[in-house]
C-alpha cells in the first residue's frame, strides 16, 4: 500500500513527521534510487527501497516512549555538528532508535520526551493540541505586576502573538523564581518572553509536560512511560 513518504519516515522512528518533511524538501530522501523532494509523494514501505541520507529505512520494531530529565549541558538533538553531548547519549540499554519530541536548549534542564512513534510526536508538537508545558525560571530581577500581565495575555514574537500563559511566583527574593505554563513551544520562547520585560532568565527547568512530572527522576535519568500514560497522551486532544 502506498503511503505518504513523511509518514513512512516517522513510523520508522527516524524523526517526527514535521522533521521528515524538512528532510524531503532538502533532497535527503530517495525512493528506489531517485531523490524525492516533493511533499505529498507516496511510496510502498513493503516493496520500495527508501533511504534517508543514504541509509536504508527500516520499520521500527516496536514503539518506545521515554521521559528524560535532561541536565544542563546537553543538546536536545540526535547529533550535533559542534560535537556537544546529546540527550541520546543519556539513553542507555534501549535498542530502538529514538529521538526527542521538541527541544530544551543547551543551558536549560528538565523533562523531555523521546520516542520512535512519529504519530505521537507529531500530535504533541501540534499547536492545535496545545499540550501544556510548565517551567520553573530564576530571573535576574523582579518583574513588575503589569509586565507579567502582558506575558500572560500574550506578546508579539516574530510577528505573531503568543498564546495566553499562566505565571505565578514561587519565591520572592533579589533573583526570584517563577512558574510559567505555556501551550506552545517556540524557539527559546520562555527566555525571550522574560527578556522582553527586562528580566532575563538565569536558570530554566521544565518540570511538567501535560500530566508528566519530574517526581523521583534525577537529572540524567529516564524512565519508560506506562501504557496508561501513552494512551492518555494519545487522547490528549479529546481529554485535556
Amino acid at each position: 500500500m502506498r503511503i505518504r513518504l513523511q509518514k513512512i519516515i516517522a513510523d520508522a522512528g527516524i524523526t517526527s513527521r514535521r522533521k521528515a518533511e524538512e528532510l524531503i524538501l532538502a533532497g535527503r530522501v530517495t525512493v528506489n534510487g531517485q531523490v524525492v523532494a516533493e511533499l505529498g509523494s507516496k511510496a510502498d514501505p513493503e516493496h520500495d527501497h527508501i533511504k534517508v541520507d543514504g541509509k536504508l529505512l527500516r520499520r521500527a520494531q516496536r514503539h518506545v516512549y521515554l521521559l528524560l530529565n535532561k541536565p544542563v549541558g546537553y543538546v536536545s538533538t540526535v547529533s550535533d555538528p559542534q560535537r556537544r553531548p546529546t540527550v541520546i547519549s543519556l539513553i542507555k540499554g534501549v535498542k530502538e532508535r529514538v529521538y526527542p519530541v521538541g527541544r530544551l536548549d543547551f543551558h536549560s534542564s528538565g523533562l523531555i520526551l523521546l520516542t520512535n512513534d512519529g504519530e505521537l510526536a507529531n500530535l504533541l508538537m501540534s499547536r492545535a493540541v496545545a499540550v501544556p508545558r510548565t517551567y520553573h525560571v530564576k530571573l535576574e530581577s523582579s518583574p513588575k505586576r503589569e509586565d507579567l500581565a502582558k506575558l500572560e495575555h500574550g506578546i508579539v514574537l516574530d510577528g505573531q502573538r503568543t498564546a495566553p500563559a499562566k505565571i505565578r511566583v514561587l519565591t520572592e527574593r533579589d533573583k526570584p523564581w517563577y512558574e510559567i505554563t505555556l501551550t506552545e513551544g517556540r524557539n527559546h520562547q520562555v527566555r525571550r518572553m522574560f527578556e522582553r520585560i527586562g528580566c532575563p532568565v538565569v536558570k530554566l527547568k521544565r518540570v511538567r509536560i501535560a500530566f508528566l512530572t519530574d517526581d523521583a527522576l534525577a537529572p540524567g535519568r529516564f524512565r519508560h512511560l506506562s501504557p496508561a500514560e501513552v494512551a492518555r497522551l494519545k487522547s490528549w486532544k479529546a481529554s485535556p
